[in-house]
């Protein structure tokens, strides 16, 4: 478990204004959140690398972006909709109703009663609503409880119109919805959130290796999200604990402030969702070689993200607390590609018409630069700095008197908190290294 309070990163993300409960101002509803500036920065710093990683800097990979209402149909074929579902018993004292395998010790969460609850009933965790103006079940529809089934449903378009070479993959990035029963421990389970998930196609002979390759990809993009080799393990899931589509899965566990729980998985799904399109449909999802030999049906592997998990793991990483000057520090030590503000532009004293002039020069070459870049004036020069480490902000740039006479600023560091003089001219090349 992380030595990290689980306290302090909602207080920090509240206070500064990275994640919010979902309607607040209302009373809320529980297992949603809403992010505000700085974590829509963040979220679509790490969604922007992994689609880097896995999409665009490789030639084997496909977009798409899929509907979240499907047809029925799909959640029949693929099994959702029958077998899509947790164990829920109910406290007989409160009457609250938790997921079985959330129950510790026999032991309510909520009210602390022990053993009095319901037997356990299978409850499906899919949204329901209905498409059209007639509500009947010809109408029926869900929201989506995984993006997968929509590259699974397009594989047969992206098969036609590019015809690529095998194994390729085809990558989304979307929200998905679940009701679950006890949504808990912050952002990591919600009944609505975003996945990251590829479903890379292969010949059925190669699976072995290819899954070792997504095992390593894993780990190395993993690194790049400024997670610690220590706090993240393999856990290799038994049959019985297995997706009934998996023949094998590993979870990529993280070392959370709750608990060691999951962070994203890796399954080998075999032509278990192709099959069932092909037998649902009638139409032929197999594969033909450019080299002539027999057709197929591609297996599959799938490496599946949660991006509020990742999101939660590089907080919780980057949380640091330290003394500054004899003063307690808490900061985030995040990368410098995933930090919301880059820079943070301020004069030393905002009621210098000459410091504010400059200070504004100076943070529109930046901003132009950079983009991600903060102008901050608000109180005085140590209470900006406490604030910038707070939320990640990697360099703070201070323009003094001293600017005004040699053109040099104060160049700070998050981390060391050290401070160096450097010219203006030579900012850019100073932030960049």
């Amino acid at each position: 478990m992380s030595e990290v309070k689980l306290e302090d990163i909602v207080s920090l993300c509240k206070r500064r204004g990275f994640i919010y409960q979902g309607s607040e101002v209302y009373g809320g509803l529980a297992g949603t959140w809403d992010y505000g500036p700085l974590g829509v920065e963040l979220k679509r710093n790490i969604i922007h690398l992994w689609w880097k990683t896995f999409v665009q800097d490789r030639d084997d990979m496909y977009g798409v972006d899929a509907a979240i209402l499907m047809n029925q149909k799909v959640w029949q074929a693929s099994g959702h909709a029958t077998g899509f579902n947790d164990p829920m018993v109910e406290c007989k004292n409160c009457k609250a109703r938790l997921r079985q395998d959330h129950v510790e010790k026999d032991k309510c969460p909520v009210c602390g009663t022990v053993g009095k609850f319901s037997e356990p009933r299978q409850f499906n965790m899919m949204f329901k609503t209905n498409v059209g103006p007639v509500e009947d079940d010809s109408s029926l529809s869900y929201l989506r409880p995984e993006t997968a089934q929509g590259i699974f449903t397009n594989y047969k378009n992206v098969l036609d119109s590019f015809y690529p070479d095998l194994p390729f993959g085809m990558a989304q990035i979307g929200k998905a919805f679940r009701n679950e029963i006890s949504p808990r421990d912050f952002v990591f389970r919600s009944r609505e959130f975003g996945q990251m998930e590829i479903e890379y196609f292969i010949n059925p002979d190669d699976w072995k290796p290819e899954f070792e390759k997504w095992v390593k990809e894993i780990h190395e993009f993993l690194d790049k999200l400024g997670l610690p080799k220590n706090m993240v393990h393999e856990l290799e899931v038994p049959e019985a604990d297995r997706a009934h589509y998996s023949e094998r899965t590993i979870d990529f566990e993280f070392d959370y402030p709750h608990k060691r729980d999951e962070l994203l998985g890796l399954a080998y799904r075999t032509d278990f969702d192709l099959g069932n399109i092909a037998k649902a449909t009638g139409k032929n999802m197999e594969y033909r070689p450019k080299d002539g030999s027999k057709p197929f049906v591609p297996h599959v592997i799938e490496p599946s993200f949660g991006i509020e998990r990742a999101v939660m793991a590089v907080l919780v990483s980057a949380y640091k607390e330290d003394e500054v000057e004899g003063e307690k520090r808490s900061y985030l030590a995040l990368p410098e590609h995933l930090a919301p503000v880059k820079v943070a532009v301020s004069p030393l004293l905002k009621n210098k018409p000459e410091l504010v002039k400059k200070a504004h020069e100076v943070y529109k070459t930046l901003k132009k630069e950079f983009g991600n870049v903060m102008y901050d004036d608000n109180g005085n020069i140590g209470k900006r700095y406490r604030r910038q480490d707070e939320i990640g902000t990697p360099h703070c740039v201070t323009i003094d008197f001293d600017t005004l006479e040699d053109g040099t600023v104060t160049l700070r560091n998050r981390d060391t908190t050290k401070q160096n003089r450097i010219k203006i001219a030579d900012l850019i090349s100073a932030i960049t290294n």
